[in-house]
């Protein structure tokens, strides 16, 4: 699954230009004219209690006037944290947005050492969490600011601020923005994502397709915790997340927005939606999910510190079984029959942790901890979740012999890309 739900940008446009079937749902959708369903004690909700009604008569006809306290658990909670709801403005140059025919026909010579205007490209939203100093911080989805040369934030009160980006996070799809604190009131509050039940009420939060419908809020349930989502992004780069699947609608131009508990809190960021079956292209409706709070402040804290997230490396390249023939399984490989999927080690680089634990090229690894893997972006899954300085357990087969040894994690990717790219650059 492709990562592609930031909303293009397009100037502001009424509503005359838009034509809404409430039978087809040319936007996707359904308008709903019916009934609602609202979280709170019997008395908050009761519409009796809290109703006055006035009458008056206008040319024989009676009009009723009916006050109704509409103040909920559910209202009570987006007031909490809807001000801490902003858009991320995704600014490109405009040569980067033309139809490539510029390059094709080597019209991009030409604009070489000139000035490149940026101009809005994409929208996203994105969720106020600190405020220091004179620095506000931002969270939102690394989607949404992906091939951005520069970044505007639309803050509640309809301001525009310029936006610096801290640092970026692919794996998890998140990013840190810093803005001025100058004239920010709001900042969310963490919720705890480990003590969240199915079936709870959840609130989105965001900009569904983009900043005109910025703040929209959503309402619906948590629907399933740890569901496992794994996407890529266009450069090809996993995408992997135990995420909170929640009915609330979702939208593009909603990732990096706010999932909130009924007490106003940030249970999650809003990262993406299942809008059809891939195998059968059946729509689906109310499949939206977000990444759980807590992965959220751990993956921020390191971006505040270090622009990245440090994890592990096996030092390794790989390929998928499923991508070498059959014939080639057994005749090179020398696999027994039974074995179908795994990864196979391509290649490894030296004083890894992959070499000091007695792995070979050609071996085809199975089972990391015990957990079958059938492709290189499951074994990555498995391996991200680890530290620097944790042990894992990797069954593997070379030739017909199934085997499995513990391999330190005592080096990080960095260190590896660095060493990398030392040996690619020329001797001077």
């Amino acid at each position: 699954m492709s990562r592609k739900d930031v909303t293009p940008y397009k100037k502001n446009s009424s509503f005359k230009s838009f034509v809404i079937s409430l039978t087809g749902g040319l936007l996707g959708g359904m308008l709903m004219l019916g009934g609602f369903y609202t979280f709170g004690s019997p008395s908050d909700t009761n519409p009796i209690s809290n109703t006055t009604t006035t009458s008056s008569n206008l040319g024989g006809a009676e009009i009723s006037n009916i006050k109704v306290n509409a103040t909920s658990d559910i209202t009570s909670a987006v007031e909490k944290v809807q001000g801490a709801v902003v858009s991320v403005i995704n600014l490109q140059s405009e040569q980067s947005l033309d139809s490539g025919l510029g390059d094709f026909f080597g019209g991009s010579e030409s604009t070489t050492g000139q000035d490149q205007t940026l101009v809005p490209a994409s929208e996203g939203s994105g969720v106020i969490y600190k405020k220091e100093g004179n620095s506000a911080y931002v969270v939102t989805n690394n989607h949404v600011v992906e091939g951005q040369k520069g970044l505007q934030v639309l803050l509640k009160d309809g301001s525009t601020v310029e936006a610096e980006l801290i640092g970026t996070d692919v794996f998890t799809d998140l990013a840190v923005l810093k803005i001025s604190a100058e004239n920010i009131d709001t900042v969310a509050t963490f919720g705890d994502s480990d003590s969240l039940k199915v079936g709870e009420p959840a609130i989105a939060i965001g900009s569904p397709l983009g900043s005109e419908y910025a703040n929209s809020v959503t309402q619906g349930i948590i629907s399933s915790l740890n569901r496992p989502v794994q996407s890529t992004n266009e450069a090809g780069d996993l995408i992997s997340i135990n995420a909170i699947q929640t009915d609330a609608a979702i939208n593009p131009g909603n990732s990096g927005g706010a999932l909130v508990n009924i007490a106003g809190q940030v249970i999650g960021i809003n990262s993406s939606k299942i809008a059809s079956s891939a195998g059968s292209g059946v729509s689906v409706e109310g499949m939206g999910f977000a990444i759980p709070s807590n992965d959220v402040v751990t993956i921020i804290k390191q971006l505040e510190a270090q622009g990245e997230v440090i994890r592990p490396a096996l030092g390794v390249t790989m390929i998928d079984l499923s991508s070498i023939s059959v014939q080639q399984q057994r005749e090179i490989l020398n696999l027994p029959e039974s074995v179908t999927s795994g990864v196979v080690i391509r290649s490894i680089a030296g004083a890894t942790p992959a070499e000091k634990a007695g792995l070979q090229q050609y071996d085809v690894v199975t089972k990391i901890d015990g957990e079958e893997i059938s492709s290189s972006q499951d074994l990555r899954a498995l391996l991200y979740q680890k530290k620097v300085g944790d042990s894992m357990e990797i069954t593997f087969y070379r030739g017909d012999s199934e085997q499995s040894v513990t391999v330190e994690l005592t080096v990080d990717q960095s260190i590896l890309q660095q060493e990398e790219q030392q040996q690619l650059e020329p001797n001077q």
